[in-house]
């Protein structure tokens, strides 16, 4: 083939028009002619070096400096060829290749710009990439930062736009300068497009020590679902030291699963699963845990919850909720603290609801079965709920001219229990109310009528019998507004005066003693509590009433920047006449006050006061005092007092309750982090839950690492260590549930690596 030498202005047209890729002089060479560059076009090659030399339509010799651009990819390299029918470039003795936010670095380079595929020897390589699926930030906030992931290899293979394949890789998403961590690999597979990286015969590395060989792990590159091992984790305590490894699939997109296998070294091998599947008109979640044989009681152990949701269009609704254990312990055994507490009596239900509307109004009838797994130990009859087999309600509103609206509650349900009376109930519950509202007050009376019919069983040698109970309720609920300006505490306030009055007129002229409690219990007395009709849950008790409740509120609001400085309250609730119908003695006129607000950006006060004046006793009060001058600086401590509360979340044992309560994270030394809880009762004179530990946030990666002491039941203290180690971009090994943990336990708890 015939070789022509180009002259700079021939080399300078060719590669403009006849390579499609408009070439660069040097900046100390001058061409002989000035000739235009044409604008780039989208697909266009364009060469930039201190020595071109080639033949035209064939080959391009490039040398010194050389920079080739076509569109997001960008070359340079002491030297290159550009084989123009193949768009194949040729590079060395160093080469730095950027395409998008990815930079790679090497000795050798055999690229094709056209497929984006090539060869690369000796890459070093870091990639920046958003993660296009999270949220967008709101107004005003920071964007999250790109998350890089930096490394090197022998060789790296180009496998289309956003897909590399690098051998004997390191790879950290650590700051430059910074290898803490490294995940080391024979190869791996990073694919931006699906956001799966795929590493092969990979060892985690931390400070140079192996923690954790796989011969086959992957890792998202964004938050992209992918299956794949996920992190493994291990905790230790009373329960047992237990490691365990998740699997997750994705099936598809709307249906994944998750499959756990747990090495319990204290119970035994136990297998978890759960499946979740998204449709259109439906969705759900079934969660299992099974353990063939426990190694403490011979016995198989196990968990199962289900919950279904499904929506067949034209307001029709169906939903299930089901949970069961093989045994009282089960949360004890194998369940942290909020396990512990949280699930005592396990929902089993199911219900299918019609909603409707009309013009200027709306309904909605449900047909609900429910029941209890009750895991109370030794129950008595009434730690035992009653079951609800089936409950039918129908509930509706209807707005009226000049304010006025209608509502109705009804409610027929069948209670079954073991042990107590069982029967069914009618509960009918009409009511007119008007609403007059401005932007200086409120003014809402209301009028109904509740009636009950009880058909019940025969119980302990009584025959089944009727009762009924028809009451008319009367109420009136009415406030007023105030407001000026004012200086506290040396700054412009907005002061507030917010008086309110509410009335209940129930004349209860029927004894109540003789109807069942089916699911009926007295309310706490607050200030929400204080503006309700009746302080019973439920249908089976409504209070006689002849009642005022009065309450003020006064507010100092920072005009500068919107905090409420300082929020007091004062409410008292007045009986005009005793309620002797009921089962429990009269609360009387109990005072309360309350007391709190932000006294500075850092400090938060608050307080509640409960004072019983028939018994000339304190019913109950509780004081808090916050320090939050930054996050990852928190420190509370507050006390609480009860004359007569429950003294643990799942057990049914009441008394007096004085107890102190100190939590506190905060900065010992540079990226230590100090956290901890003590709650002590003063009565008993023993702590009640005892947590102490450290967190280190090296920015590449954080440690956090406590001890947990709480008593479970009033028999029973539990143990708890748990262990987490977070890399950065990678994920968590160690306990799931630390994060909920010292949430819990530490108000205003913040992770320190966010």
């Amino acid at each position: 083939m015939h070789r022509q030498k180009l002259t700079p202005l021939a080399l300078a047209l060719a590669a403009a028009f006849a390579l499609n890729a408009p070439a660069a002089f040097a900046d100390d060479e001058e061409p002989p002619i000035a000739v235009p560059a044409p604008p780039k076009e989208p697909g266009q090659t364009v060469v930039h070096a201190d020595d071109l030399d080639g033949e035209m339509n064939v080959i391009l010799h490039a040398k010194g400096n050389v920079v080739v651009t076509r569109d997001d990819q960008k070359v340079e390299s002491d030297w290159l060829d550009y084989y123009q029918n193949k768009s194949r470039v040729k590079a060395g003795d160093r080469f730095r290749m950027t395409r998008g936010g990815d930079v790679i670095t090497g000795t050798t380079l055999d690229y094709n710009v056209d497929t984006y595929s090539g060869t690369g020897m000796d890459p070093v390589f870091s990639m920046a990439r958003q993660n296009q699926t999270a949220a967008k930030p709101a107004p005003g906030a920071q964007p999250a930062k790109p998350v890089t992931l930096r490394g090197d290899g022998s060789q790296v293979d180009f496998q289309g736009q956003n897909q590399y394949r690098v051998y004997g890789s390191r790879m950290t998403t650590c700051d430059p300068g910074d290898e803490a961590w490294y995940l080391k690999s024979s190869r791996t597979d990073l694919d931006y497009n699906a956001g799966v990286g795929v590493a092969h015969n990979a060892w985690m590395q931390f400070y140079g020590v192996p923690i954790l060989y796989s011969p086959w792990l992957d890792f998202p590159l964004n938050s992209n679902r992918k299956s794949g091992f996920l992190m493994p984790t291990f905790k230790t305590g009373s329960s047992g030291t237990e490691f365990s490894l998740p699997y997750y699939w994705n099936i598809a997109p709307n249906y994944d699963a998750t499959i756990t296998p747990h090495i319990n070294v204290k119970h035994g091998n136990m297998l978890a699963g759960e499946f979740r599947y998204l449709q259109p008109d439906y969705s759900g979640r079934i969660y299992t845990e099974q353990l063939p044989k426990d190694k403490l009681t011979d016995q198989s152990r196990y968990a199962w919850s289900a919950i279904h949701s499904q929506n067949f269009g034209h307001g029709l609704t169906f939903g299930m909720d089901f949970n069961q254990v093989s045994d009282n312990n089960y949360f004890t055994d194998f369940g942290d603290q909020v396990a512990i507490a949280s699930n005592v009596n396990l929902n089993r239900e199911a219900w299918l609801n019609y909603a409707l509307g009309w013009q200027s109004g709306s309904g909605n009838v449900t047909l609900r079965a429910q029941r209890y797994q009750n895991l109370t130990i030794n129950p008595g009859p009434g730690d035992i709920p009653y079951a609800k087999m089936p409950q039918l309600t129908f509930n509706a509103n209807q707005s009226l001219p000049a304010g006025f609206s209608a509502s109705l509650i009804s409610d027929l349900t069948r209670f079954d229990h073991p042990s107590l009376q069982n029967g069914e109930r009618l509960v009918l519950y009409p009511s007119v109310s008007w609403n007059f509202d401005r932007s200086w007050g409120f003014l809402r009376p209301k009028l109904g009528v509740n009636y009950t019919h009880y058909n019940l069983d025969a119980f302990q040698g009584n025959p089944s019998n009727v009762q009924t109970r028809t009451l008319p309720i009367f109420s009136t609920d009415a406030g007023l507004y105030f407001d000026r300006d004012t200086q506290f505490l040396g700054r412009d306030h907005l002061m507030t005066l917010e008086p309110r009055l509410f009335y209940v007129n129930i004349p209860n002229n029927k004894d109540q003693l003789s109807l069942p409690q089916f699911d009926t219990s007295l309310n706490d007395i607050n200030f929400a509590q204080l503006f309700t009709e009746n302080r019973f849950s439920g249908y089976d008790r409504i209070n006689g009433a002849n009642q005022i409740t009065t309450a003020l509120t006064s507010r100092f609001i920072d005009q500068t920047n919107g905090l409420e400085r300082l929020r007091l309250a004062v409410g008292k609730r007045f009986y005009l006449k005793d309620d002797v119908t009921q089962t429990v003695n009269q609360p009387s006129s109990d005072l309360l006050l309350s007391a709190g607000g932000d006294l500075t950006r850092e400090w938060r006060f608050d307080s509640s006061y409960q004072y019983n004046q028939q018994l000339g006793l304190t019913e109950r009060y509780n004081a808090q005092l916050r320090y939050n001058p930054a996050a990852g600086k928190i420190a509370s401590v507050r006390y609480r007092y009860g004359r007569n509360e429950q003294l643990l979340d799942n057990a049914s044992v009441t008394g007096p309750l004085r107890q102190v309560d100190v939590a506190a994270q905060w900065p010992i030394a540079r990226r230590w982090y100090a956290i901890g809880r003590y709650n002590y009762s003063l009565i008993e004179r023993k702590p009640i839950e005892r947590l102490a530990g450290f967190e280190y946030n090296d920015g590449c990666w954080s440690l956090r690492m406590y001890s947990q002491r709480y008593i479970s039941d009033p028999t029973t203290t539990k143990n708890a260590w748990f262990f987490q180690l977070e890399l950065k971009g990678l994920g968590a090994l160690g306990n799931n549930g630390v994060q909920d943990t010292l949430r819990l336990a530490v108000p205003g708890y913040t992770k320190i690596n966010e």
